[in-house]
């Protein structure tokens, strides 16, 4: 076999044998918008998929009804999955969750959450929801990543 193909083999084995994840980001391209990059780390496992939830720069919308500019539903993979966004730069806040059996609802039993849940800034809840400011976050210019501890209480 010569050097050239030999090379081409391996190369085409290598991208086989790689896990393939698609990755489409939620929100119009165009002028003025960048990408907003999220991660959802500490996932116990791949099962079902993760839900992220963007919300605006108003404490009234946040987690409320109706509220969300935009979600992205991504296959899990743990320990970490990753979606995105395309946003026009600015401050925004982030809630996600573990959708382990993909029945696109936040499972709970008596108010305790069944799945993992996080925020951006990793926004502490020790009882409630946290606090629109503690979430908050800024989009700059230049696009941005962020990452958010995944909860499971149980």
């Amino acid at each position: 076999m010569n050097k050239p193909l030999f090379t081409l083999a391996i190369s085409t084995t290598a991208l086989l044998a790689a896990p393939a994840v698609a990755q489409s980001c939620a929100g119009p391209t165009g002028p003025g918008m960048v990408k907003l990059t999220v991660q959802a780390t500490g996932l116990r496992d791949a099962r079902g998929e993760v839900a992220f939830t963007l919300y605006p720069d108003d404490k009234r919308r946040f987690l409320a009804k109706g509220g969300k500019l935009l979600r992205v539903r991504t296959p899990a993979q743990a320990p970490v999955t990753t979606g995105c966004f395309w946003v026009r730069p600015g401050f925004y806040a982030i809630a996600q969750y573990h959708d382990a059996n993909a029945d696109h609802d936040f499972n709970r039993t008596l108010w305790t959450p069944k799945e993992g849940f996080g925020f951006s800034n990793d926004a502490p809840t020790s009882i409630g929801l946290p606090a629109f400011a503690s979430a908050r976050f800024a989009v700059p210019a230049g696009g941005a990543t962020i990452r958010m501890a995944m909860r499971y209480r149980r």
